[in-house]
């Protein structure tokens, strides 16, 4: 036991503990744990194989003891040193009647006491002897002296879930009609995006047809113009033509009416 209460300690002082596990660590007695420990509030002491409480030292801090799973029968006188203890678990021990269990009396905030499979459970009326005995006490063995179960942690832990459930939920809502309006945000974006896109390529086209119209207009123009100097040269050799023609004519007429006359 005290070579695992060193390795639990992991270099700690002992007064800044508040919580100690030494299950199975397998001793007969309390050995190594001292009066130094003043600000331990937990220890737990399962299957350790404790056969008498004796040596248990002065914790006024404690206020949740394990010791469930050991073979005590008697000596619970021991514990008193420490009088805030409000959690204790004896089930699986040695405890044969009532009368071991009289020194219980001294934990005025006790509010929480397991002795399953003890033989003492088996004493007639056992239940309601216990809660007479101990006024402070609130859950016996797991119920209330009305036979009510007490809330266990699953069932906590289920109440704790099924509100974050509701939450998550509400949160899930949220995150759905955020991850909507920015889906409707980028559709308008996709729209406003696209028009944009359609408008450029109208004003692209546009200009591509004024430019191609342009140069149309420009080529059908030289082609015109080509066309009319060509025919202007074209008159103009016709013109030259007939003025040669004239004289050769009228040469060629002069010599035959004098080769007539």
């Amino acid at each position: 036991m005290e070579k695992r209460i060193e390795l639990e300690r992991r270099a700690r002082k002992a007064n800044q503990i508040t919580e100690l596990n030494l299950d199975n660590c397998r001793s007969t007695s309390i050995v190594g744990l001292t009066d130094e420990y003043t600000a331990l509030e937990s220890l737990s002491l399962i299957n350790v194989g404790l056969t008498t409480l004796k040596g248990f030292p002065k914790l006024p801090n404690l206020k949740k003891l394990e010791l469930s799973d050991n073979r005590i029968s008697n000596g619970l006188n021991y514990l008193t040193t420490s009088p805030k203890l409000q959690y204790l678990n004896l089930s699986g021990n040695k405890i044969k009647d009532l009368e071991t269990l009289k020194p219980l009396e001294e934990f005025k905030n006790l509010g929480i006491l397991d002795l399953f499979n003890n033989d003492a459970t088996q004493v007639e009326n056992y239940r309601e002897k216990i809660f007479k005995m101990l006024p402070s006490l609130r859950f016996l063995d797991g119920f209330d002296c009305n036979d009510e179960e007490a809330p266990s942690d699953g069932e906590d832990d289920d109440d704790v879930n099924g509100n974050d459930s509701e939450e998550d939920g509400s949160g899930d809502d949220d995150e759905e009609d955020g991850d909507s309006d920015e889906s409707d945000d980028e559709d308008n974006g996709d729209v406003s995006l696209s028009e944009v896109y359609n408008d450029d390529l109208e004003e692209d086209n546009s200009d591509w047809d004024e430019g191609d119209a342009v140069e149309d207009d420009d080529e059908d123009s030289d082609i015109d113009e080509a066309d009319g100097e060509a025919n202007e040269s074209t008159a103009a050799v016709n013109a030259n033509d007939k003025d040669g023609e004239k004289p050769e004519e009228s040469q060629a007429r002069g010599k035959k009416r004098k080769h007539d006359g």
